[in-house]
C-alpha cells in the first residue's frame, strides 16, 4: 500500500471517529457537583466536589467542565480575581469505559454572601481534537457564607455605651410569676410574700423568693445609606460589610448571654429570596428571639443581603415606629446621621426603647488617623 492509500485510510478513520464522538461522546455522561458544607464563615476554606461518570463502552479521551463562579469563591487566596464580575472554573478529565472520577477542589470564601452554582458547560471531542461537542448540564448547588465574627473588643461601641451593663445585668427585673424558692424574712419584706407553710415547717418567718427574667429585647440595625438619595449606588461597600460583621458579632454575643436578639436593615435579600418583579422590595427583619436557632437565622439573613437598599433608613425606622416596637435595646450601625433619623430615634426612645448609635464614618476616620500616625 502506497503512501496515498495510507493517507486516505487515515483520513477516513479520523472522519469516522469524529462522527462517532460527535454523536455518542456525551451520551452516558453523568455529572454531579456539591459542596461538602452548605455554610461557612468569611475567610474559611470550603470543599467543592466534582463527580463525573462515563456509563458507556466508548472511552472519552478528554472532557472539559466549565462553570461561572463568583470572584469571591476562588481556588486560592489570590486577590487578582476580586475586581472581575465573574470568573470561570475549568476542569479537564479523561474517562475510560464505565469509569467514575471524583475530584475535590479547595475554595476560599472571601466575602459573605449567597453563592449558587446552577449549570456546567460540558465539552468533549474526538481523539485528534478536530471536532468538539458541547452541552449544558444542570448541577444546582449553593453555599451560604456568613459574615466574619470578630471579638467584642474590636467593635467600636462608645465608651459610654450601656452594652457592657446589659451583658452583665441582662436588664434583670423580678418576675412575680417565677418562683425560685423561699428565704428568711427580712425587715421591709411585704407580708403578702410570706410563705405560711414554710413558716410553719421551720418555725421561722419565710418569704417567697421570686426569680428574675430578662425583660428587654435587643435589636441590631444596619443603615445601608451612605447618602440620602436612594437612586445613587452604594459607593463604599466595605463600610456596609464592616457594619454587617459588627452586627453579626454583636448578635452572637448577646444571644450567648441569653438575651433575645433580632436584626434589621433597609437592604433586601438576593434572588431567589426576594420577588424580582416587586416595585418596592421589603426591608429585612429578624424578630428578637433567644431560641437555639436564632443566631443561624441572623447569620443567614445577613449572608443573603444584596448590596442595595429597599428604602431610606428613615423609612425603615418609621416602619419600626409603626410596628410600635417598645421595651427594646436598639443598636444602630450607620455612616450618616440626618435630622429626620435623629427625630425618629427620639421617637423610639419616647416609646420606651434604649438606642445606641455607632457612627461608622467616625470609626473609619479614627482608623485612618491611626494608620497615618
Amino acid at each position: 500500500m502506497n503512501i496515498a492509500w495510507v493517507i486516505v485510510v487515515l483520513l477516513v478513520v479520523i472522519f469516522l471517529q469524529g462522527m462517532v464522538y460527535s454523536k455518542w461522546g456525551l451520551r452516558g455522561i453523568r455529572y454531579q457537583r456539591h459542596f461538602k458544607q452548605t455554610t461557612a464563615f468569611e475567610g474559611e476554606t470550603i470543599e467543592m466536589v466534582d463527580e463525573i461518570e462515563n456509563r458507556k463502552w466508548l472511552p472519552v479521551p478528554w472532557i472539559r467542565l466549565e462553570s461561572k463562579m463568583s470572584p469571591y469563591l476562588t481556588i486560592s487566596s489570590d486577590q487578582t480575581n476580586e475586581n472581575k464580575p465573574d470568573v470561570f472554573h475549568r476542569t479537564l478529565f479523561s474517562l475510560m469505559p464505565f469509569q467514575r472520577i471524583r475530584r475535590t477542589h479547595q475554595l476560599v470564601a472571601k466575602r459573605r454572601g449567597y453563592y449558587p452554582l446552577d449549570t456546567v458547560s460540558v465539552t468533549t471531542g474526538d481523539v485528534v481534537g478536530f471536532g468538539e461537542t458541547f452541552d449544558s448540564v444542570s448541577a444546582s448547588t449553593a453555599v451560604t457564607v456568613y459574615p466574619k465574627v470578630i471579638s467584642m473588643d474590636d467593635i467600636p461601641l462608645p465608651s459610654h455605651s450601656w452594652f457592657g451593663d446589659i451583658t452583665v445585668r441582662r436588664w434583670i427585673i423580678e418576675d412575680p410569676f417565677l418562683q425560685k424558692g423561699v428565704r428568711e424574712y427580712q425587715y421591709g419584706d411585704p407580708l403578702q410574700a410570706v410563705n405560711w407553710k414554710a413558716t410553719a415547717r421551720t418555725n421561722q418567718l419565710q418569704i417567697n423568693q421570686k426569680d428574675f427574667t430578662a425583660d428587654h429585647h435587643v435589636m441590631i440595625y444596619v443603615n445601608f445609606d451612605l447618602n440620602e438619595d436612594i437612586r445613587l449606588p452604594i459607593h463604599d461597600e466595605q463600610v456596609i460589610e464592616k457594619a454587617l460583621s459588627y452586627a453579626a458579632s454583636l448578635a452572637n454575643t448577646t444571644i450567648e448571654e441569653g438575651m433575645a436578639t433580632g436584626f434589621g436593615c433597609n437592604g433586601y435579600f438576593v434572588e431567589p429570596f426576594t420577588n424580582k418583579t416587586a416595585p418596592i422590595k421589603p426591608s429585612v427583619r429578624v424578630e428578637p428571639s433567644q431560641s437555639g436557632q436564632q443566631i443561624e437565622y441572623i447569620f443567614d439573613a445577613i449572608a443573603k443581603l444584596t448590596m442595595d437598599r429597599s428604602r431610606n433608613f428613615r423609612a425603615f425606622l418609621q416602619e419600626e415606629i409603626d410596628l410600635e416596637r417598645t421595651n427594646t435595646d436598639i443598636v444602630i450601625f450607620t455612616a450618616i446621621m440626618t435630622e429626620k433619623i435623629e427625630h425618629q430615634i427620639q421617637q423610639l426612645k419616647a416609646m420606651g426603647n434604649a438606642v445606641e448609635v455607632v457612627m461608622l464614618d467616625q470609626v473609619q476616620t479614627e482608623a485612618g488617623e491611626a494608620d497615618a500616625s
